[in-house]
């Protein structure tokens, strides 16, 4: 247990308060076992650690472990938690926890022999925390992690401390919020980075090969983690990323899942399994004409990359600009509401107001049919909106 207690001190020793995520403020933080879900690269390792600087670096009751440590393939957790309780450990938080084997049984255990004891974990998107062998879902408080929305991108990478808006305030007061806004930044040029290359953390690292790094992400989340989690053939991996790239290749993308079937080699029902398997990855976002009663084996009306980054990637080039739109749009809407897919116009947002995406000469004649309080035009290359055309950047200071 030494040798995870040095390679923490050293992991916490460097790891940096300046910047935090929003989802670090929304998380109860006293509770006795919390989940965090989140795809690769979205920064959960890094919340946990920051949280032990912040509050608990001054004793030794907390450790943070990886599951996938070398350690675990000659020691089991519950033996470490129990060797940890015993010499006063308090506050456990375990990474990766996909990783190994029988998790969610040894995690209820915990939670039930050891009172005394809080547990954090993490985990990739795929998690199940209701379907687990043992259901943790009336025990644990979950949150699920995205990447960075494009405040805390400017946040992040230029150090200002930009605040999040409601919808219902953007909605409301956009010429205001662009007025407080431009007198610090012109968002624009760093909106075009944003869409880019800002949303995964590990931007700031080492941003020459931010797209390197978001590829073997990708690969690593087709190639390990859903034949890990979902079973996934191995046979089939290749067509699961032509598939993808069938998606970034889209403006958007409204599958034909027959001709899908016949591209790939995937038989019909599978086909749309694995869609939404990618879904969960966090790699694709789908939308329905309605979100309600949405099924494993119903085909979505609309499929989009899950962000901007990926097709760039992907692609190796510029990707089409209307999808791109749209993707910033769905991505930074869909964490907080639900978006469908309207006969006419882009989206529907909690069933309440009609969005139509575009750039700066985008008209209103997709939404002459709905009251003028309930439609907008969210614009991009445009600094200022004026009354129901919003600049599309605004969209990413909901979080």
């Amino acid at each position: 247990m030494e040798a995870l207690f040095e390679k923490y001190k050293k992991k916490l020793a460097h790891v940096s308060l300046n910047f935090t995520r929003s989802l670090y403020a929304e998380i109860a933080w006293d509770a006795r076992l919390i989940g965090i879900k989140g795809a690769r690269g979205t920064g959960k390792t890094t919340m946990l650690l920051q949280h032990i600087k912040k509050t608990l670096s001054q004793n030794n009751s907390a450790l943070y472990v990886s599951l996938d440590d070398i350690w675990f393939t000659e020691n089991s957790l519950v033996a470490l938690a129990d060797n940890f309780v015993k010499y006063g450990g308090k506050y456990l938080f375990l990474d990766e926890v996909h990783k190994y084997p029988n998790w969610s049984q040894e995690i209820k255990n915990l939670y039930d022999d050891y009172p005394e004891l809080q547990v954090v974990f993490t985990g990739s998107s795929l998690l199940e925390i209701l379907n687990a062998r043992a259901d943790l879902s009336r025990r644990a408080i979950t949150y699920s992690l995205q990447g960075l929305s494009f405040r805390e991108y400017l946040n992040l990478m230029y150090e200002t401390s930009f605040k999040m808006y409601t919808l219902e305030e953007i909605l409301q007061s956009h010429e205001e919020i662009s007025t407080e806004i431009v007198q610090d930044i012109k968002p624009l040029p760093f909106f075009k980075e944003y869409l880019k290359s800002g949303y995964y953390p590990f931007v700031r690292e080492l941003p020459e090969l931010y797209h390197d790094r978001l590829g073997e992400v990708i690969n690593l989340i087709i190639d390990i983690e859903l034949p890990l989690l979902r079973n996934v053939a191995i046979s089939y991996i290749p067509k699961l990323k032509q598939l993808l790239l069938a998606v970034a290749e889209s403006a958007p993308f409204i599958p034909n899942v027959s001709r899908l079937s016949e591209r790939t080699g995937i038989n019909r029902n599978t086909l749309v399994t694995y869609l939404h398997y990618l879904e969960e990855a966090g790699l694709t976002r789908h939308i329905y004409k309605v979100a309600r009663g949405v099924t494993r084996m119903q085909k979505p009306d609309k499929l989009y990359l899950e962000n901007t980054n990926i097709a760039y990637t992907l692609l190796g080039k510029e990707p089409n600009i209307g999808n791109m739109r749209e993707t910033f749009f769905a991505n930074q809407l869909a964490y907080q509401y639900s978006c469908t897919f309207p006969t006419k116009g882009d989206f529907i947002v909690n069933d309440s107001w009609l969005f139509e995406v575009g750039g700066k000469n985008k008209t209103t004649h997709q939404l002459k049919n709905w009251s003028l309080e309930k439609a907008f035009i969210a614009k991009d290359d445009i600094e200022f909106g004026y009354g129901q055309q919003i600049p599309l950047w605004q969209f990413g200071f909901l979080y």
